[in-house]
This record gives C-alpha cells, sequence and structure tokens, in this order.
C-alpha cells in the first residue's frame, strides 16, 4: 500500500475527516463599492427517478430495486419542492445583492430562463422561477419538442464533428491504456458497493446463503470504446457504480424513509465513498479535456456572449437573452457542468461531497460584478443545497444557505476575496477554451415556452 491510511483518505474522500470551525464555502462576496450586475447559471436538474429501469439495476443485486411513482428520469415531486426552495433562496441572496428589486415583478422580465427539452429539465426551471418570482410571467424556452438543443446534445445537433477514435484515445491515455488496472485502483470502493448491493456481513459468504446475483459488479469487462455517434465509452465495473451510486444518491436525496434507501443498508458514511466512484468515472469519461471541449464548447461559447452582451450593453450575436438582461439561468444536466469544469480546468469542492460533484440541483455561476470606475470583475463558484438539506427539505434562507465554493479559475483569477478574475482576462481565457470547431455562431431557436404558473 502506497503511503498512510491518513494520506489515502486525504486523497480518495473527504468523509474520512472533518474540519470544524468556519464553513468550508464561500460567503457572499464583499467587493466594496462594485455592485453585482449579471449572473449567468448553469444549473442541473434537481432529484429525479433512476434513467435505468429496475430490471437493469436488478442484474447487480439480490433483492429488487424499488418502483418510482414517476417515469424514468422525470423530476420527483421532492425534487420540485428542493427546487423552489433554491429559487427561494436566490430570491433572498440577489435582493440583497441589488440585482433583484423586492417590489414584485418589475425585474421578472429581465431573467432569462432557457432549458433543455426533457421533463427534469423544463420543470426545474419552472420551480427555480416560482421560488425566485413568485406571482410573475415567467417562461422557460427550450427548442421545439424533439429537436435536439445544440447547447446540451451539439453532436446529435449537427455542430462540430467529432472524432470517436481520438477520443477514446484521450480517454485511454489517462489510465495507461489498461482500463482493468481501474478495478484495482478504485477496489475497495467497489467491494463497499457490491456489499450494500448483495447484502453481505463481515465473515459471511457474499452473496449470502441462498442468494444470487446475475451479474456481479466486480467480474464485468472494462473497455473504452469508440461511439459512432459521439465520442467514447468508458465501460465497466466503474461506469457501472457511477449509475448504480446515482440511482441510490437519489433514493436519499428524495427523502425516502431509512429501511428504503438501499434495502436499509445505506448511510451518510458509506453513501459518501460509494459516491467517490462516481465522480472518478466523471472525471475520465467527462472531464478529459477533448470530451470536455468537444461536448461543452458551444454551451460555454454562447454563455460568454450572454455575458459580453450584459458587460457592453449591446445585442451579440448567439447571446442568450436580449441586452438589459440582469440574468441567465440554463437548465441542463450534470453532464453540461462537468464539460465546463474540465475544458475551463477548474476544480471544486463543496463541503459534505467529493470533490468536483455536481449534486442535483446543483449549479455552476458566473456572477459579472462592476464598479463605478467601470472596471468589472467576474466571480465564479458551484452551490448546492447539502445532502440533508435536500433529504429534509429544508428552507434555504441566507441564515441558512446552500453550501457554495468559491472557484479559482486558472489563468485570469486573482488572490483577493473569492478569487476574482478581471472582465479582460476571463473574457480571454474562456475563449481560449472554446474550440471554435464545436461552436454554432447562432443561438438556438426557442420552439416552445414553458409559461410558469402564476
Amino acid at each position: 500500500m502506497r503511503g498512510s491510511v491518513r494520506i489515502f483518505c486525504l486523497l480518495l474522500t473527504a468523509s474520512c475527516f472533518r474540519i470544524e470551525g468556519p464553513r468550508l464555502y464561500a460567503q457572499a462576496p464583499s467587493p466594496g463599492s462594485a455592485k453585482l450586475q449579471f449572473v449567468a447559471v448553469l444549473s442541473r436538474h434537481g432529484v429525479r427517478t433512476p434513467l435505468w429501469t429496475a430490471d437493469q439495476l436488478n442484474v447487480y443485486s439480490t433483492e429488487p430495486w424499488p418502483q418510482w411513482d414517476v417515469p424514468l428520469g422525470y423530476l420527483t415531486k421532492h425534487g420540485e419542492t428542493l427546487m423552489r426552495l433554491m429559487g427561494a433562496y436566490d430570491r433572498e441572496y440577489l435582493t440583497k445583492a441589488g440585482l433583484l428589486g423586492s417590489d414584485g415583478c418589475a425585474d421578472a422580465g429581465r431573467f432569462y430562463f432557457w432549458s433543455d427539452t426533457a421533463q427534469r429539465d423544463i420543470e426545474t426551471g419552472r420551480a427555480i422561477a416560482s421560488g425566485m418570482l413568485p406571482g410573475c410571467a415567467v417562461t422557460i424556452h427550450s427548442v421545439a419538442k424533439g429537436a435536439s438543443d445544440p447547447l446540451f446534445s451539439p453532436f446529435a445537433a449537427g455542430v462540430g464533428k467529432p472524432d470517436p477514435e481520438l477520443g477514446a484515445a484521450a480517454i485511454s491515455g489517462r489510465i495507461g491504456g489498461h482500463p482493468q488496472a481501474l478495478v484495482a485502483t478504485y477496489r475497495a470502493g467497489l467491494e463497499a458497493l457490491q456489499q450494500v448491493l448483495l447484502g453481505c456481513e463481515p465473515a459471511k459468504p457474499c452473496p449470502p446463503e441462498g442468494k444470487s446475483v446475475k451479474k456481479p459488479l466486480l467480474e464485468q469487462p472494462s473497455s473504452v470504446l469508440p461511439q459512432a455517434r459521439g465520442l467514447a465509452q468508458l465501460n465497466g465495473p466503474l461506469a457501472a457504480a457511477s449509475t448504480i451510486a446515482e440511482s441510490l444518491l437519489l433514493e436519499y436525496t428524495d427523502g425516502k424513509k431509512d429501511q428504503e434507501v438501499g434495502w436499509g443498508r445505506l448511510n451518510r458514511t458509506n453513501l459518501q465513498n460509494i459516491l467517490l466512484l462516481q465522480d472518478a468515472y466523471v472525471d475520465l469519461a467527462l472531464r478529459t479535456p477533448y470530451i470536455a471541449r468537444s461536448y461543452g464548447s458551444n454551451l460555454m461559447s454562447h454563455m460568454l456572449k450572454s455575458m459580453q452582451q450584459a458587460v457592453h450593453g449591446n445585442a451579440v450575436a448567439g447571446a442568450l437573452g436580449k441586452p438589459g438582461d440582469k440574468g441567465l439561468i440554463v437548465l441542463g444536466h450534470d453532464s453540461n457542468i462537468s464539460d465546463l469544469g474540465g475544458m475551463l480546468r477548474i476544480s471544486w469542492l463543496l463541503e459534505g461531497y467529493q470533490p468536483n460533484s455536481r449534486p442535483p440541483g446543483g449549479a455552476l455561476v458566473f456572477e459579472v460584478w462592476g464598479d463605478a470606475a467601470g472596471k468589472r470583475t467576474v466571480r465564479t463558484y458551484i452551490m448546492s443545497q447539502t445532502l440533508d438539506q435536500m433529504r429534509n427539505a429544508v428552507p434555504l434562507s441566507l441564515a441558512t444557505p446552500p453550501v457554495k465554493a468559491a472557484i479559482f479559475v486558472p489563468g485570469c483569477s486573482t488572490a483577493g476575496e473569492g478569487w476574482p478574475c478581471d472582465w479582460d482576462a476571463f473574457e480571454r481565457v474562456v475563449s481560449s477554451a472554446i474550440d471554435p470547431a464545436f461552436v454554432s455562431p447562432a443561438a438556438p431557436v426557442a420552439g416552445t415556452a414553458t409559461p410558469v404558473q402564476k
């Protein structure tokens, strides 16, 4: 074993230690005379049902997985409540920062919502808007139903020509061309997950006597293969563990009873360790630079153009929204947040989560601040409700906020509070990270407008 157990814990999981004292998230910035002028948010949808059917999950466990009361991949009722609570926090935060007026709906038309077409994304936007702008006329924009949105699915929408062989090589190159070695590296976490799936107990047969499993997790072959319609796919125990871990996380954050979460065998401690498997998979499959730039360049390009439009006050081709807007809220997926993280080479650690986690309802935020002299800076951070805030649907406020972590952006962040970037440096760094071969100059055309109920 390399190094000490203590170093192993520090490298692999935040759950091995606990730091008492000040909370580890960034407080609301206080940049002197500067004022918040624009906010661009990329939010993941809220708590949803799993993407795999119970039958697909059942082959990995000795007991059947639970059925949900809404279809696969749908935002749950609990998830909707959580997003409404997040919107209420946004309202309080933005009002204090001076970006949102306290006089009803006067600013509602200055916040532009754009969503992917999945139910979970559109309904997340509706829930956030209803909490952030209660009683106001708000519209969630998206492309026409059935169409592929180039911001979230660029290849399906005909943006860019991916090189699947290069994509597979980019992932393989990070693991020495030996995907099976991932099993040895993450064996402790994989065995912990398998114990939950099989109901194993120490010093007893696994699986238990009289029980069997169709597809033992650790026996799956590992590979990195090109994808005909995309880039590359990392297959094997780590990939399966990522989806299984996410399914267990959704049970926990949806507020299910203790005995219903992982058959009563899952708790905060082993859930944290199991989620390490998901984040390790995402780091390879989504944050690998070529993969991230290919998938994320179009989305980042249009978000940057929206920020440029806000900074200069003039219409910018390809921007989402209109000049004079105060905010852009994009409703997408955890993969989109990972894409932007990989292409910008940014990392984060939210209190209570593994490195670079993108929890349900979590958001990557870019804030543009300006002072009277015209100097503008950008502050970047990640925010999310904690696991327990989600599980217990805890109301959020400035006194009881979600966790936030300021992000240092390589190439432009300074040493000031919140690691702000000067606007020109931020613009340069983001522009250089964007691959123009995967960018559509025009903004996507809204084909569906979903109103938020008053």
